[in-house]
Parts: C-alpha cells; structure tokens; sequence
C-alpha cells in the first residue's frame, strides 16, 4: 500500500459526520412487521426504540465514488451497532443488579427465564451458574468487527439480501416464506436467507447471533477474558472466535482481520469506547438508546437537549 493510501485511511473517518450530513435524507419509515419475536422480551427494561431505525438501507449502488461509499455505509451500520451496545449494556447492568439482589421478586425471576431462554441458557433461574453463562452472553460486539462483517456478507449493502430483505449478515431461517430462497440453493435443502423489519433489527439478530450459538463460544471466552483484564475487547482479537462463520475456516478470519486494518476500522473502536466510557452509567447509556440517529454518528459532539420520536 502506498503512503497516500494510507494517509487517506486516517483522513477517512474524521470526514464521516460531513458527509452523513450531506448524503442521508431519511425517507418515510416502512409500515411495522411483526415478525420481530425479541422485542418483548427486550422492551420489558427498555425505552421503546427510536423511529430512525426504521429508515430503509440506502442505495450503495448510487456512490460512484469508493470512499464516499465506504464512509457512508460505515457511518449508516457504526449508528445502529451503538444503538444495539446501548441497550445491550441496558440490560447487562439490569442483570449485574439482580445478581446481588438478597431476594428476587417474581418479575426478576420471569426476566432471567425469558433471558435465558432467549440466549440459550439452561441452568436453574437465579443459580449462580445461571448468572455467570447469562452475563458471557448478554454482552457487546465492537463496532470493528460487525462493520467488517456486514461490508464483507453484503457486498457494501448491495447485495440482493441486503437490498430486499435487509440482511446483511447472511444470516439463515428455515420457515417457509420467512426470508430469501438463494438462486443458487441446492436441491433439496429447505434454508432461506432471514428478512428482517430493518437493518436494525438484522444488525441486533447477528449479535444475538454471536451470543448464543454453540459455533461462538470461543468468541465469548476471548471477550470475556478481555473484560476480566479490565480491557475492551478489540473486532480483530473476537474474529479468532468466527471460524465457524464461514466455510473458508480461517482464511475467513484473515480476511476480517484484513478489512479492519485496511478500512482504519479500529477508529470506531476507539470512538465507541470513548462514548461508553464517558456514559457509563444507567442515565448516560439510557440517553444512548434514546437518542435522535445523528448523535450516533461516529465523532458527533453531544447537543443539548434533543428529543426524538419513538416506533409505536
């Protein structure tokens, strides 16, 4: 890589807030779908989600312009993987609050087994067990690694399941008619590519994703290791933990790791911990999972006083 490449790596991401402002003019939000199974279980500590999230994917293929394009796409998914921590670390204090309650009432109890069952935990509610294998996988994704991910599953947001059905993780589902059937599916097989109500909502299912199943345990080991040495974990250290993503097996992995480096995709890590850091509180972290789109944008300096609607 030359070095006016690599200049232009640092030059990229402190230019995003400009171009969001110039490039996105959100549309009309989608009537709702109901095929969101989570919502309850998630909305029973939490504010409703804000009304932007409901903003359709934009169109990639418009950019002519490769930077442009990067720094548009990274800024649109860098906003709802916050959106997402938010409420994530929402519920993971909500969680390290029951863990030293004396008694639990019958609501706590009822929000442990729903927890549990929606993260695949199967140890008796309120045990100690329970909380430990709860507390590995209610837990975050840095914004580095679902940026890589999503730009490398999508094409960009241009792909035919990003664009139709809003995933862009390829993330399956194996109901008739709940997703995508890929043109190119084997005979036989019965799995189709999920849609999902926004991009959102798929962003949030990929991480629920990582949290509960079997092929990702390593990834919760590496992060949980992070947080026990009082550090953040980094997308590059977690992508150890994506063998199993894909059939490419580790060469997946370098080529992850390889989008981080060459996209300066750790800047988002830095911005993200820096935004957690100084709201590491319940009123600061529920001010994020409240908050209008453009205060989510990557180096945005808080306003004062910003309201914005909620989704019914």
């Amino acid at each position: 890589m030359s070095a006016g490449s690599r200049s232009l790596l640092l030059i990229i991401p402190f230019t995003l807030a400009a171009l969001w402002g110039v490039l996105h003019t959100p549309p009309p939000p989608p009537e709702p779908r109901t095929d969101d199974a989570e919502e309850d279980v998630e909305l029973a500590t939490l504010p409703e989600l804000p009304r932007w999230i409901l903003d359709p994917l934009p169109d990639f293929h418009l950019y002519q312009d490769v930077t442009e394009k990067k720094a548009a796409f990274f800024s649109y998914l860098y906003s709802r993987t916050l959106l997402v921590n938010s409420r994530i670390l929402l519920q993971r204090q909500h969680l390290l609050d029951l863990q030293v309650k004396e008694t639990l009432s019958e609501n706590d109890i009822e929000w442990l087994a729903k927890q549990a069952e929606r993260l695949r935990v199967d140890q008796e509610t309120g045990s100690d067990e329970m909380f430990r294998r709860l507390l590995r996988r209610l837990d975050t994704i840095p914004p580095s690694l679902v940026l890589a991910q999503a730009a490398n599953e999508s094409a960009w947001g241009t792909s035919r399941f990003a664009r139709q059905g809003n995933n862009l993780f390829g993330q399956w589902c194996f109901s008739p008619g709940c997703g995508l059937v890929p043109l190119s599916r084997p005979e036989g097989a019965n799995y189709e590519v999920a849609r999902f109500r926004s991009a959102y909502h798929s962003v949030r299912a990929y991480v629920q994703n990582l949290n509960r199943h079997p092929a990702y345990h390593e990834l919760r080991v590496l992060r949980e290791k992070a947080h026990q040495s009082g550090g953040y974990p980094t997308g590059s250290e977690l992508a150890a933990g994506l063998g199993d993503y894909s059939e490419r097996g580790h060469e997946y992995i370098q080529e992850l790791r390889s989008m981080i480096r060459y996209n300066n995709l750790v800047w988002y890590d830095q911005q993200y911990r820096d935004t957690i850091v100084s709201r590491d509180n319940i009123e600061g972290l529920m001010d994020l999972a409240t908050a209008p789109e453009e205060r989510l944008q990557p180096g945005y300096e808080p306003a004062e006083d910003t309201n914005t609607a909620s989704v019914d």
